[in-house]
This record gives C-alpha cells, structure tokens and sequence, in this order.
C-alpha cells in the first residue's frame, strides 16, 4: 500500500485492507528521531517515506514541518499479501516475487526522497526481499538522503512485538503495538554496515531497551 500526502491532506491509496493498530501508545526516548528531528527543522520542502501503516500523528507532524509524506504499510502487506512461492524441495529458500511486489507497493514514478523512516521492517519481512528492498531504497534516495532504521537486539520477549512508530514533536516516539508477526532475524552492527555497504556512513545510536537505531546516510 502506497499513500502519498503533499501539503497537508490530499491523499493518493493504492493496496487494500489496512494494518490495525491495537492497544496505548507507549512513549520511548529515540536519540535517532532526535537527530533526524533536526535536519528536518533545518531543511524545507523535502520528501519524506514513512514506512508503515497511515499515521495521523505522522502526517501533522511531518507536514507541519514542511514536508511532503509518502507512505508504504511494507511489513503488512510483504507477511500476508501471497508474495512468497514455496519451495519445491526440502531444504530450497521461497521465492519471493519482489518485482510485482515493488510494482504494487513502492512504484514511484521516479520520484526520489530525501529521508525514510524504516523503522524495524527489516527485523519483520521475508528474506527474499530485505536485499532488494534495500537496493529499492538506495535507488530512490537523493545524494546525501538519510534513512532512520530500528532493530531488536532480541528475537523473542515482550518488546519484539510488531510496532507502529508514532513521532512526536519531542525527543520521544511512541510505540504502538500492530500485527502479531515475528521477528524473522537479529541483526549486528557488522550485519547492517554490510548490508547497507553502498552507503556512504552509519550513525549508531544506543539505547537502554531492546531496539537500537542506526541512522544511515546514502
């Protein structure tokens, strides 16, 4: 699902049944949103992909700022949406079929952004699309252009539940719980400067609960 929202309010869909969000928010300090807080303040009029389901709180606040918001509900759609054939044999990885995949959920149209909020997908989606969705990424991004990504540090417990991330015009997020979906994998600081490798920098933040949070720079 692909919605893109210019100046405040008018809205483009594509996709079908949205992600339901349950249950409070729950406030989180995010050094990583800081940070990104204050190159959004200091730029004007950049592109903005928010990955995840439609956040209202998300759009005021982004657009508040000045700047245009596109959104893609990924996790959702890539855990549920059929996109992965079996394997014929014992021991073959599925296929997954990221070019419809890319054609229903992230066409573009050429667009390039500056900034995307990537929040844990990567934790979440299936393995055949977390190398091409990177490249997908890289290619929409403008030079310099800047992604926020979180990952769990565990794959199980309370804290690995499915969230939507909800910004905040402080140094707080607020996390509210989604989907019942797993965390498929955990990644160390070693496994993203890899796979981000066509990346210029890495800015890694720590943090006290079970996510960190990496800001990197195309």
């Amino acid at each position: 699902m692909l919605r893109s929202i210019f100046n405040r309010g008018q809205a483009e869909e594509q996709g079908n049944k949205p992600t339901l969000l349950a249950g409070p928010r729950v406030p989180r300090h995010s050094s990583g949103w800081s940070a990104l807080q204050k190159h959004l303040k200091t730029e004007q009029a950049l592109r903005v992909l928010d990955i995840g389901p439609t956040s209202p709180s998300n759009i005021n606040q982004l657009t508040s700022l000045g700047h245009s918001v596109w959104m893609a509900d990924l996790v959702h759609e890539a855990v549920t949406g059929g996109w992965e054939t079996p394997p014929a044999e014992a021991g073959e990885q599925p296929v997954f079929d990221v070019k419809g995949f890319f054609e229903q959920n992230l066409s573009f149209n050429g667009r390039e952004f500056d900034v995307v909020l990537l929040w844990t997908t990567l934790d979440y989606i299936p393995e055949g699309l977390i190398a091409p969705l990177v490249e997908r990424l890289y290619q929409s991004l403008r030079e310099g252009g800047r992604i926020l990504a979180l990952f769990h540090t565990k794959a199980t417990g309370p804290e690995t539940t499915f969230c939507r991330y909800h910004l905040t015009e402080t140094e707080m997020i607020e996390m509210q719980e989604s989907a019942p979906f797993p965390v498929r994998r955990v990644y160390t600081n070693r496994n993203i400067e890899k796979l981000f490798s066509v990346f210029s920098n890495y800015r890694f933040f720590l943090a006290k609960d079970n996510l960190y949070e990496v800001i990197i720079t195309r």
